[in-house]
């Protein structure tokens, strides 16, 4: 009996380990040239380092497009100010994921 429970158990942690692992809304990255030029980090790596940076470029965009609008007179579009950031964050994703080596796969 005990036996038993010590595997039910340890399949349980395998499974909970696993299902931690797998991250649906992480892209495909494919790394540019990896025979000449291997990437700087593995792809999970870079993933998170680059939504680091995108998150910051993100919020900064959100700012600098307040700045703007307040600079002008202009009364804030909710709408126009989150697509510019959308923009902006997305942007430096890839470059971001670009310097480390990788580039976005979208099957």
């Amino acid at each position: 009996m005990s036996r038993s429970m010590v595997r039910a158990f340890s399949l349980c942690a395998l499974a909970a380990a696993l299902a931690g692992c797998v991250d649906a809304a992480a892209p495909m990255l494919v790394p540019v040239a990896p025979p000449f030029d291997p990437p700087l980090n593995p792809p999970a790596i870079a993933h998170h380092i680059c939504s680091i940076d995108r998150n910051f470029m993100y919020r900064e965009a959100r700012k600098q497009y307040e700045l703007r609008v307040g600079m002008a007179g202009y009364p804030i579009d909710p709408a126009r100010e989150e697509a510019n950031a959308a923009a902006a964050g997305y942007r430096q994703y890839v470059a971001c994921l670009s310097s480390q080596g990788y580039r976005i796969d979208n099957r």
